[in-house]
């Protein structure tokens, strides 16, 4: 009786699952200064170093590197030895890129400390906690999933104003290490609070975790499958993401209408996690994938001949409806079609192709835009690649199905 009542008191679905998501969002928003540091500092590091836009643009670039690659590694580290110990240690190193990047003394130097320390940290927070919540639930998975993928949203409309104000008055060197210092001083007692292990190891108290759902693919071409459809959403997902502010100053609105767009997508995209996390739980995640993959295509249409100044603030209010849910659905469908043993390595390697879909999704329409000078063609480009994700996600529901129908009753 006593280790029953334990398993309910800290097992799947227990009270303790519940506080352990609420320390892994806190986690996440503090940790995700990583992902957002670079970009605030960009203009001033420029500057001090004397380099053109594009050498500047190179630590953020490696920051994605690092990140995609963290996303992997760490994912891996949590499938063998759980949570806790792989999270203390990226933390550490993400407090030591912020202090290495706050003495570099060349573009080089602080490009290194953002892609080997910062990139790699912070992945941390991402697809590994992702998979480590996603062993705590089983009712409420979609909701838990999208609520701790929320952190990094959250921490892109907090770290980026906090940054700003200290700028103001103090270097972007005394930023960062007091970004650095900060998160030493509180991600390391969060991640002490994660140190209990997942259900599935707890014992016989523990409640056991819904079964892997049947579907007619191995899993690696579910694996391949979903890297795909990864890759392309994110392709799209990056034209609105990364080039609004240029595309607003392209048309005279300026860059600061382009900011404010940019931020209601991000808040937009907070609602849309939480609100795909409950659909998901309610349909299933391949069709809250399939239902925000359409959203976005024809949010991305939208773009095209609403490009008054109004018309742009709902379309892009829409875009971050849209297509905030569709990265945590991959962690579900991993979850739900995959053994929970592989769950950090799996959603960590499609985290991995969407961070990747980002990354050249923003090169490329910019790319396409100096080619043409107009963002149109850089538009149809992203709706393009969300017919690639649209086309996989179709093929797994077809797969998912035919699995169910040839299960006896």
């Amino acid at each position: 009786m006593t280790s029953i009542a334990q398993g309910r008191a800290g097992g799947i679905d227990s009270t303790y699952a519940w506080t352990r998501l609420a320390v892994s969002v806190l986690l996440a928003t503090i940790g995700g200064a990583g992902m957002w540091a670079v970009v605030v500092v960009l203009p001033a590091v420029q500057a001090e170093f004397g380099v053109d836009r594009a050498a500047a643009s190179i630590p953020y670039t490696a920051t994605m590197v690092g990140f995609a690659a963290g996303n992997v590694l760490v994912g891996r580290a949590i499938d063998r030895v759980g949570y806790w110990i792989p999270a203390l240690i990226s933390s550490l190193v993400l407090c030591a890129g912020f202090l290495l990047a706050s003495l570099s003394t060349s573009i080089l130097t602080f490009a290194l400390a953002q892609g080997v320390f910062i990139g790699v940290g912070t992945s941390v927070i991402f697809g590994p906690l992702i998979a480590d919540i996603s062993h705590w639930f089983n009712r409420r998975r979609g909701v838990a999933v999208t609520a701790a993928a929320s952190g990094n949203y959250l921490a892109g409309a907090l770290w980026p104003t906090l940054m700003s104000y200290t700028m103001e008055s103090h270097s972007w060197r005394f930023t960062y290490a007091a970004i650095g210092i900060v998160c030493l001083v509180t991600m390391v007692p969060l991640v002490l609070m994660l140190r209990r292990g997942a259900p599935h190891e707890a014992g016989p108290g523990a409640k056991a975790s819904r079964p892997v759902q049947p579907v007619s693919l191995s899993p690696g071409a579910l694996q391949t499958l979903l890297v795909i459809a990864g890759f392309g959403c994110c392709m799209a997902m990056a034209m609105p993401q990364v080039h609004i502010v240029a595309y607003c100053m392209d048309l005279g609105y300026g860059v600061a209408r382009g900011a404010d767009m940019l931020s209601i997508m991000l808040v937009a995209g907070v609602v849309s996690r939480i609100g795909s996390g409950f659909l998901a739980d309610r349909i299933g995640a391949v069709r809250t994938l399939l239902l925000g993959s359409v959203m976005q295509g024809l949010s991305l249409f939208f773009y095209i001949p609403f490009d008054g100044l109004a018309s742009l603030y709902v379309v892009s209010l829409v875009f971050g409806l849209s297509q905030g849910g569709i990265v945590p659905c991959y962690a579900i469908i991993v979850r739900d079609y995959m053994p929970a043993k592989e769950a950090g390595q799996r959603v960590g390697i499609v985290m991995m192709a969407t961070i990747f879909g980002m990354a050249v999704g923003g090169w490329m329409s910019g790319w396409i835009y100096d080619l043409t000078g107009s963002y149109t063609a850089a538009f149809l480009n992203g709706i393009a690649w969300n017919l690639v994700n649209l086309g996989a996600i179709l093929l797994l529901i077809w797969k998912a199905r035919g699995s169910r129908q040839a299960v006896p009753a």
